[in-house]
């Protein structure tokens, strides 16, 4: 029988070598389940390396390689054990993500103690009334939260955390030597130090006091918090971006544009610059530029700022704040494309001809001065109001402008040909005082000037993402893949109940069906639900290595390369591509980057989701909070979703309430999932997705973020 840990084992990068061992002892036929002290012994495992096995045998189980029973005995599973991702539910019941399968059902009485976000191994049960495999939590592998972000409540001699996070469900006891003076109605971090379990509560610890439930801004920092996300840079960080910035840059090996007319077209507060734009026409093609800022000369790669940059992954745009990816001396200063300053980029030159196609293009380290940093307000007012006093302003720039807007239909059109699914849905934007306090929430609509700069970014996607896929190099790009078929299938026949049609057969479904199907609905009262239904239907996209193309975009090759200020990937790519053209990428430099970009793709599409998540709960908030100050006032909505508790309706300041079945009037209502609607079980009257109705708000709790609506 193998004995002993391998002195090779001991040296670095041969931890693989030890996990082998632990699993081969495993297989052998004389092998019984043991103890991790029993398998030391076997293994002859000294005290001072106890720490280092019971580490491996957590990490081995976690990969799924063995299993341990619930008396604490290893073993390798005669089955591969399933594995995933347990997402509660405040009603104690939760679901498990696997990768490659459908989420399964785990009842309550069969969660066996999981919280939100452990990692689960299950075991398959019977059917699910809905369709949905049904499952048990077998053993629990590793705790998914292990601090919760919640408001104190105190008794006489102890206090509990309510978490903020309602998919946790449990709320968590606080000894009061363990509360650090916090008070009813603080926001807190609490730490978790025990799960608790059959019937007992979770106990922990405080953290962190945030602050008083009603101090301005703390509701915001509450959901920072929960959701993990950096808000405070190191100090190296920052002295190092503080170094960064004070270097002066050297233009002398860059191709020099500043004598090309290019602007910056962004929102009105908006401050990290990152794309700048510019244009001619010669001889019937389009010569359009365009420039981002060349992040990656400021962010060297290893570097603490450069670490904490990844560790970030995005920058995150919250109701009240702006959590920045990078320091603001680099995202708002030197990085920052400012109107007359000489910035650093990297240019992408295209040759576009009267069709919209891009026929030749330049990608190039670059030397830039932006002449006018434009808004979306004054550059729409030209292109679709000729507005006097704008055009007056901007008159050496209006020829440039109007090409702009022409180049951008050409290229809109042939997207749209090739079968690009374009999703327009009605946002809003949330005004706040100077206390955070939701004041007016307005419509935020697309307009030829957004469309323009959307236009220019994802040609430049497209044509950097197709040269770096040809030259079959290490690289990240940003892909969509192609919809489930049941998915499709499903929401062929829901639509087919509101009167559209769908082809979808046996073949993966083109994205020009669903272009067909939103543009049928365009128009229609049911224009939003239908277009919210069908991005519901579709994968998310993400960061990978390969380049499986964008379903959405109905493009073949895609990146994200225009957004380095704010996003790790295009700073990544960046690197990779400054040292294609500079010849430094060799097969040591290549070897490098397949190495780690596998890594950085994980990291940044998790934090990109985070980020979502964060966004999504600030915006539901400050909504909810609003809405507080319009109690009992009446609203004409349109039903956006349909459950068996009720209905979900979307006013017209793209707020969502819930009308829960209880209230509907003049009838008993039980939802038939068939034909997705509500209906009436003496009268037959139903409530169908689409509708609308007039509902007035009964209540509103920005607490737990709830809505309810009555109908009127």
């Amino acid at each position: 029988m193998t004995t002993g840990l391998d002195a090779a084992a001991k040296n670095a990068g041969a931890e693989e070598i030890r996990k082998k061992k632990i699993v081969e002892l495993m297989k052998e036929p004389s092998y019984v389940p043991m103890k991790e002290k029993e398998l030391a012994c076997l293994m002859q495992v000294g005290p001072g390396d106890r720490a280092e096995l019971k580490r491996l045998l957590q990490e081995l189980v976690l990969e799924g390689k063995i299993q341990v029973n619930r008396r604490g005995r290893y073993s390798v599973p005669s089955v591969q054990p399933l594995i995933g991702t347990f997402i509660g539910h405040q009603k104690g019941f939760g679901f498990v993500e696997l990768e490659g399968r459908e989420d399964l059902f785990v009842p309550a009485s069969k969660t066996n103690g999981a919280c939100h976000l452990d990692t689960v191994e299950v075991r398959l049960l019977g059917g699910y009334p809905g369709g949905r495999q049904e499952a048990e939590v077998v053993h629990i592998l590793a705790r998914g939260m292990t601090q919760v972000v919640g408001t104190y409540q105190q008794n006489r001699s102890y206090g509990f955390v309510i978490p903020d996070n309602n998919r946790f469900g449990k709320d968590i006891f606080i000894p009061q030597e363990k509360s650090l003076g916090a008070v009813t109605g603080s926001k807190v971090v609490a730490e978790i130090t025990d799960y608790g379990g059959r019937g007992r509560s979770p106990e922990g610890k405080v953290a962190e006091i945030l602050g008083h439930i009603n101090d301005p801004g703390v509701d915001i920092l509450s959901i920072v918090r929960s959701c993990g996300i950096p808000d405070t840079f190191p100090e190296e960080v920052l002295l190092q971006a503080a170094d960064a910035a004070d270097v002066a840059p050297v233009f002398s090996d860059r191709l020099d544009l500043r004598a090309l007319s290019m602007v910056t077209i962004d929102g009105e507060d908006a401050k990290d610059l990152d794309d700048a734009v510019s244009l001619y026409r010669k001889e019937g093609k389009y010569y359009l530029g365009v420039h981002i800022a060349d992040v990656s000369h400021y962010v060297k790669e290893g570097s603490a700022l450069d670490r904490e940059a990844l560790r970030r992954g995005t920058s995150v745009y919250l109701a009240d704040r702006v959590i920045p990816m990078l320091p603001h001396v680099l995202s708002n200063g030197v990085c920052s494309l400012n109107a007359g300053e000489d910035r650093l980029a990297l240019s992408c030159l295209m040759t576009i001809n009267g069709e919209g196609e891009v026929t030749d293009y330049a990608i190039a380290p670059s030397v830039i001065r932006v002449d006018e940093r434009m808004t979306y307000t004054s550059v729409a007012a030209i292109l679709e109001k000729d507005d006097l006093e704008e055009c007056a302003r901007y008159e050496r720039l209006v020829p440039m402008l109007r090409d702009m807007g022409v180049l951008s239909a050409l290229i809109r059109k042939r997207r749209h040909q090739r079968g690009a699914v374009d999703f327009d849905f009605p946002e809003s934007r949330i005004r706040l005082d100077e206390n955070g306090r939701p004041v007016e929430i307005v419509p935020y609509e697309r307009n030829s000037a957004t469309r323009l700069i959307e236009d220019f970014m994802l040609l430049a996607n497209e044509t950097v993402a197709q040269h770096f896929y040809w030259l079959q190099t290490p690289f990240l790009y940003r892909t969509h893949e192609t919809p489930d078929q049941d998915k499709m299938r499903r929401l062929a026949a829901f639509v087919h109940n509101l009167g559209y049609s769908m082809k979808v057969g046996q073949e993966e479904v083109h994205p020009k069906e669903l272009q067909k199907l939103l543009e049928k609905a365009e128009g229609t009262p049911e224009e939003n639900l239908i277009g919210r239904l069908t991005l519901r239907s579709m994968k998310q996209a993400c960061y990978t290595t390969q380049c499986t193309g964008h379903f959405g975009l109905a493009s073949r090759f895609y990146c994200h390369f225009t957004s380095p200020i704010r996003r790790y990937p295009d700073l990544q790519i960046h690197r990779i591509i400054k040292e294609q053209l500079s010849g430094r990428l060799d097969e040591a430099r290549a070897a490098h980057y397949e190495q780690i970009l596998d890594s950085v793709a994980g990291q940044t599409s998790r934090a990109e989701r985070r980020a979502d998540e964060a966004e999504r709960e600030a915006r539901k908030l400050k909504m909810t909070e609003y809405m507080e100050q319009h109690i009992g006032e009446v609203y004409e909505g349109v039903i956006s979703g349909i459950t068996s508790w009720g209905l979900y309706v979307e006013l017209p300041n793209t707020v969502e309430g819930l009308v829960h079945v209880s209230s509907l009037p003049g009838d008993f209502f039980q939802y038939d999932e068939a034909s997705c609607e509500m209906r009436g079980t003496k009268t037959g009257v139903s409530y169908r997705l689409g509708e609308r109705i007039s509902v007035q708000v009964r209540f509103a709790d920005r607490f737990t973020r709830s809505i309810d609506l009555l109908p009127v």
